[in-house]
């Protein structure tokens, strides 16, 4: 019988390596993003002290549940922009999780730079 590769097994372990990599702290954060099949999280991490400091995801109130995935996930880099811009956060690091750059991760991206932070 053939066996299929755990594609969350892999996506793990290319996150391990990125976190390996990367590191936020309170004047740089970490933008670190978790997708599911429902729903996309984004929060701000400050490493150093082990804290979130923002956060933003479609199960938010303010965030509309209408349209497709991919714009909801582009008002959660909007709404994330919007918190950091509140908290004076203007340049983040970005931590895809081990995802591809692509689809609703680029998406969340994408609209957290027009909005104003810098990576």
């Amino acid at each position: 019988m053939i066996s299929k590769p755990d594609k969350n097994k892999l996506r793990l372990k290319r996150h391990k390596r990125i976190r390996g990599k990367i590191s936020g702290t309170a004047e740089r954060p970490r933008l670190s993003v978790f997708r599911s099949n429902k729903n996309i999280y984004a929060q701000l991490i400050d490493d150093v002290e082990g804290v979130t400091l923002a956060s933003a995801s479609t199960n938010d109130k303010n965030i509309s549940a209408e349209g497709s995935k991919m714009e909801q996930a582009a008002e959660v880099g909007k709404a994330l922009a919007e918190t950091a811009a509140k908290k004076n956060i203007k340049s983040v690091v970005f931590d895809r999780s081990g995802y591809l750059y692509h689809g609703r991760v680029q998406a969340l991206a994408d609209a957290a730079r027009e909005n104003g932070l810098e990576f």
